[in-house]
């Protein structure tokens, strides 16, 4: 295997604890692997503002956006069935998706985040997101096609992964519901015994509860709990978008089945194939429209929006970006709420897991994620 710089991954976790030291987050649990061997595995800092708690390698954290990864993986499964293809319309699986332009999408549309709607949070103000059927009728009633399919690069928060969530239910071979479709297809097959649907039971008591510190503009209500962020800690959750938790080591194992091209443990999920052209630049030279205006705030160059099937690649060119400036063209993976991020770089072999407590602005999580992922990928020799 080539080599790891072991200086440079000391300085790494330095670096993480003068960044909690210094109150930008209150702790980080990160597991790094070159080749598969783990070269990095580490629980700094606190699950909370009080410092009472020190965070462990196996605390559970909700994974907020990179729950989406999930969903699209699953999506990509389910085109190499032949359920649908990338190039189907979405009415033609989800008939009640109607009206122009929208009705124009298509899966890839929705994957590339191309799909024309606007970016929303909430499909309706002040409503439960907590469940798959009325998200979807939600979704279907209210958000409606801005631009045609194609022209802008516009992340969905929300719309486009309960679509997919949908899809995956409607077209599912044995008629099971979304939580279990991805226990099932997903998590069982590559050991991530430690991640749910839902904040599952037996998890409860290792949950790191996220503490949104004033940087996320909507609540996260469910029927079942109290608090403006209670669908994290509710069971019974199908949300698509965001309603997953997991640790650290669960994340790196998907991290992995993706470094190994769709393969972890003698069990294929997808083709290299899919994985290959997953992890290319779909979106051109556009911008993504939540990161302009990100980037316009911070006072930086705005981005191109480097959208792949599924993921975020890292593309060329130097500018502010989670995955670093020493990233490799192909590098991919998904990033959630100023908190939750992996990625994998298929040139330095690198696959990366990273949970934190504390959520932060996108700016700042940013800079923190670029500056880690240059440290650990300046280690790889």
């Amino acid at each position: 295997m080539t080599a790891i710089w072991q200086d440079r991954l000391d300085q790494l976790k330095a670096t993480i604890e003068a960044d909690v030291a210094r109150g930008d987050y209150y702790g980080a649990v990160l597991k790094i692997g070159r080749g598969g061997v783990i070269v990095f595995d580490e629980a700094i800092g606190h699950a909370y503002a009080d410092g009472e708690r020190p965070l462990k390698k196996d605390d559970v954290f909700s994974l907020f956006s990179v729950t989406k990864a999930f969903t699209n993986v699953l999506v990509m499964k389910a085109i190499e069935e032949g359920r649908f293809q990338l190039t189907t319309k979405v009415k033609d699986v989800l008939p009640e998706f109607t009206g122009q332009p929208r009705e124009q999408a298509t899966f890839y549309h929705l994957l590339t985040h191309t799909a024309g709607m606007p970016g929303v949070w909430s499909p309706k103000p002040g409503m439960y997101l907590d469940r798959l059927q009325e998200l979807y009728e939600a979704s279907i009633a209210n958000v409606h096609g801005a631009t045609p399919p194609g022209e802008r690069c516009d992340y969905s928060p929300l719309v486009n992964h309960v679509l997919m969530g949908t899809a995956l239910v409607r077209t599912d071979p044995k008629g099971r519901n979304f939580q279990t479709l991805l226990a099932e297809d997903l998590f069982q097959p590559l050991g991530m015994h430690d991640t749910s649907m839902g904040l599952r039971a037996d998890l409860d008591s290792r949950h790191v509860r996220p503490d949104m510190r004033g940087t996320v503009p909507i609540k996260h209500l469910s029927r079942n709990l109290e608090g403006d962020h209670a669908l994290f800690e509710d069971p019974e959750v199908e949300a698509p978008h965001v309603g997953c938790a997991s640790t650290t080591g669960d994340l790196w194992r998907f991290a992995e089945m993706l470094r190994r091209e769709g393969e972890l443990d003698g069990k294929r999920l997808l083709s290299p194939r899919m994985v290959r052209l997953a992890r290319k630049v779909h979106t051109g030279d556009k911008p993504n429209e939540l990161y302009r205006s990100v980037a316009l705030r911070a006072g930086w160059d705005v981005p191109p929006a480097n959208q792949g099937i599924g993921f975020q690649v890292r593309g060329t060119g130097v500018f502010q970006h989670l995955f670093g400036q020493l990233a490799s063209p192909e590098t991919f993976g998904n990033y959630g709420a100023g908190s939750t991020m992996f990625m994998v770089d298929p040139e330095a072999d690198m696959s990366f897991s990273f949970l934190s407590a504390g959520v932060m602005t996108q700016a700042a999580n940013i800079e923190r994620m670029g500056k880690l992922s240059d440290m650990a990928l300046s280690a790889c020799l």
